[in-house]
């Protein structure tokens, strides 16, 4: 029982880091980025393809970064400078993605056999479990605190500004599509480096691996914001971390009490959009009670 609670931590950690990004574009840019789908199983393309042909596991992470950040900036520069929707704009990417994905690793492509950052780590004999859950946790939280420290900065400030109010920042004589190309990069390089660690986790890369990413990070997101909503004094990275861990607990559970692995995926749609509803519920009793 120990070890599948470090298991679905191990998990929910993982997959904070791909919630962060998402908390970027929903939550402070309030852009509807679609592009996670695709910088997902980009990232992870790229590890596979760098690690069978002998790169450090790694080098690998910051050039799966890179690789998202284009992504991104695809994105944006589709909607900023061309004048396409936010959401069509990311729904052109995201398919573009598709073919580039496998043009880059093919449809699968296994890595077993060869050396990850979970089997490079100097942990001594620690077992592998725990080796993931460490090593996950120090990437979880130094990018936490990276994040917690960029938005307490100019430019982070004027990056949650341009989803609040976009002509204030325009005021401030501030390019906000500038900005907001910016948020986009920075998104879909922190979806391409979970997706780069989830190649190594899982050891193989698959061109579908990509499908509901987008799903679970913006239920992550709200689960979080909804559990801490009260509590200001948490911070959004944190309540995302927390977002996680409960949603990859709930998948558990679901596997515990014998569901099929093919319907994880409904499970996770229902679940997504039972926290919607409650979220809806929640704020018309509010307004209600005003």
């Amino acid at each position: 029982m120990f070890d599948l609670i470090i298991a679905t931590l191990t998990q929910g950690l993982i997959y904070a880091v791909l919630a962060y990004g998402v908390f970027i574009t929903y939550k402070i840019l309030d852009f509807p980025d679609l592009t996670v789908d695709g910088s997902f199983p980009l990232g992870a393309a790229v590890t596979a393809v760098l690690i069978t042909k002998g790169v450090n596991p790694y080098l690998t992470l910051p050039i799966a970064m890179i690789a998202g950040a284009a992504a991104g900036f695809c994105t944006g520069f589709i909607h900023v400078k061309l004048k396409v929707r936010d959401l069509l704009a990311s729904i052109i990417t995201m398919t573009a993605l598709f073919s580039i994905n496998l043009q880059i690793g093919g449809s699968n492509l296994n890595i077993i056999g060869t050396d990850t950052i979970f089997t490079l780590a100097p942990l001594g004999s620690m077992k592998l479990i725990y080796r993931k859950f460490l090593i996950v946790l120090i990437i979880a939280i130094i990018f936490k605190v990276l994040l917690d420290v960029y938005f307490k900065t100019k430019n982070g400030l004027i990056l949650r500004g341009v989803g609040d109010n976009s002509n204030l920042v325009t005021t401030l004589a501030k390019d906000s599509g500038k900005i907001k190309i910016l948020g986009l990069v920075l998104a879909n390089s922190l979806v391409a480096l979970c997706g780069a660690i989830v190649c190594q986790e899982q050891r193989s890369f698959n061109s579908t691996m990509g499908t509901g990413q987008i799903v679970f990070g913006l239920a992550a997101v709200i689960i979080g914001i909804t559990i801490f909503k009260k509590l200001s004094f948490v911070k959004g990275t944190t309540a995302v971390i927390v977002g996680c861990v409960v949603y990859k607990a709930c998948v558990q559970v679901a596997i515990l009490l014998g569901l099929p692995a093919n319907l994880l995926k409904f499970v996770m749609a229902m679940l997504f959009l039972g926290i919607l509803v409650l979220g809806n519920f929640g704020k018309r009793k509010v307004n209600k009670n005003a």
